[in-house]
C-alpha cells in the first residue's frame, strides 16, 4: 500500500523543540507527558527513554515547583529527547528551566502575573530560541470567559488562546505553538477549526482527559482524525489514563492509517472467521508482541482465507493468504513460498524481519549515496 496520503496540510510557520521541527512541511510530531514524581529523577529518565524507544518526538515534563525545576535540570543532561516544561501560574520556575536547557515553555503569559514578570519570561525564550506552547483547556477556563459564555465553548476557548496570543504579539514573539484542549469531541474539533484560519503559528493536537485505554483510544481517533483530515495539526498527544508509551503508539498508528506519518509496521489482517486456514488472532497477537521493536516501515496483510487474502497480499510488502494444506506467503506482491501452520509464527517472524533488514540496508545505502 505504498500510497501518498491525499490530505493536504494547513500552511504554518515552523518552529523548532530543539532538534524538532513542528509546523510548516515538516513530519507531524508525536508526544507524550511523563507521570512520574518530576523529583524522581531516575523514574523520570527511565520513562522518558521508554518513550524515545515507542518513537517519541518529544516528551513534556510538568514541573509544578522549585523543587522539580532544579530535578528537571538532571532530567535535562541525562536525556537526549526534546524537553517542554509544563509550568502554571509561577513564572520563576519557567525562568529556571529556560536556564537549564529547556527545549520549550508551555505556559499561558495571562496566568504568570504582572507584565513585568511576562516580559522576563518572553526575554528568557527569546534569548535561548525556546518556543513557547500556549495551552488552553477548557477545565481551567478563565473566570471572566466562564461568566460571559456560561459553559465551555468553542468560542471561549478561542478567546482564551486569543488573550494570551495578544500578549506575544504585544512583545513581538511569534515562536509559539497553540492547543485548545477539551474531553468533548465536537467542542475541540470546532475550537481547532475556529483557530486554525485566524493565526499562522502551529497547532498541538490532543483531546485531554480522554479516558482509559479503550475510550480514550477511541475518541483521540474520532477527534484527530476529523482535524488531521482537514489538514490542521502539527503534533499531537494522545491522552490516555494509561501507560504513557500507549499514547505513543495510538498517536502512530492515527498517523499511520492516515498515511501521515510511517513507522514500524503496518499489519492488515481480517477478523477472522470460519473460512480461516489458521489462528488469525492468535497468529497477530503473537506478531505484534514479537515485531514491537521494528521500527521501518512495513506493510504486512495477515488474512485467513483465499477470499481477501490474495488480493490484499499482493498490495502489501508482506503478505499471507491462508490455503489448505498450506498457507500462501506473497512477498513484494508476489506469490514466494508456502507456509505450513506448525511454524507459522516463527517462519513469519523470521520472513517479516529479513524485509525489515533488507530494507533498512536500502536507506543506509540511499543516505550514505546522498551523503558522498
Amino acid at each position: 500500500m505504498k500510497h501518498e496520503s491525499p490530505i493536504k496540510r494547513r500552511k504554518s510557520r515552523q518552529i523548532m523543540v530543539g532538534n524538532v521541527p513542528v509546523g510548516g512541511d515538516a513530519p507531524i510530531a508525536v508526544q507524550s507527558m511523563t507521570n512520574t514524581n518530576t523529583c524522581d529523577v531516575s523514574a523520570t529518565v527511565d520513562q522518558i527513554e521508554a518513550l524515545q524507544d515507542a518513537g517519541a518526538d518529544i516528551v513534556r515534563v510538568s514541573v509544578p515547583s522549585m523543587e522539580a525545576a532544579e530535578a528537571f535540570g538532571q532530567i535535562r543532561d541525562r536525556v537526549s529527547l526534546p524537553l517542554v516544561a509544563d509550568i502554571h501560574f509561577d513564572h520563576k520556575i519557567a525562568l529556571r528551566v529556560a536556564e537549564l536547557g529547556v527545549d520549550c515553555l508551555r505556559i499561558n503569559p495571562g496566568n504568570i502575573g504582572r507584565d513585568d514578570r511576562v516580559s522576563a519570561v518572553i526575554s528568557a525564550a527569546r534569548d535561548r530560541n525556546i518556543p513557547i506552547r500556549i495551552g488552553v483547556n477548557a477545565g481551567s477556563l478563565e473566570k471572566s470567559l466562564q461568566r460571559k459564555y456560561g459553559e465551555p465553548t468553542p468560542e471561549a476557548l478561542v478567546e482564551s488562546a486569543m488573550r494570551h496570543i495578544d500578549i506575544l504579539d504585544r512583545h513581538d514573539f511569534q515562536d509559539f505553538k497553540v492547543s485548545l484542549k477539551a474531553s468533548d469531541v465536537f467542542m475541540t474539533v470546532a475550537a481547532y477549526r475556529q483557530i486554525a484560519s485566524q493565526i499562522e503559528q502551529p497547532l498541538h493536537l490532543g483531546i485531554t482527559e480522554a479516558g482509559g485505554f479503550r475510550s480514550g483510544t477511541v475518541k483521540s481517533a474520532i477527534g484527530l482524525g476529523m482535524l488531521l483530515m482537514d489538514g490542521i495539526g502539527d503534533t499531537i498527544r494522545v491522552s490516555l489514563a494509561a501507560d504513557p508509551v500507549q499514547e505513543i503508539k495510538v498517536g502512530f498508528d492515527i498517523l499511520k492509517s492516515l498515511r501521515l506519518r510511517s513507522r514500524g509496521i503496518n499489519f492488515i489482517a481480517c477478523p477472522s472467521c470460519s473460512r480461516q486456514n489458521f489462528d488469525v488472532i492468535q497468529t497477530m497477537n503473537d506478531l505484534e508482541e514479537r515485531l514491537e521493536d521494528v521500527n521501518t516501515a512495513l506493510d504486512v496483510a495477515i488474512i485467513g482465507c483465499i477470499v481477501n487474502g490474495p488480493g490484499e497480499a499482493k498490495e502489501a510488502d508482506v503478505g499471507l493468504t491462508g490455503g489448505s494444506p498450506k498457507n500462501l506467503f506473497y512477498l513484494d506482491g508476489k506469490p514466494n513460498q508456502k507456509l505450513d501452520n506448525m511454524t507459522l509464527t516463527d517462519d513469519l517472524e523470521r520472513l517479516i524481519r529479513e524485509q525489515v533488514k533488507k530494507r533498512q540496508e536500502r536507506e543506509e545505502s540511499v543516505i550514505a549515496r546522498s551523503t558522498d
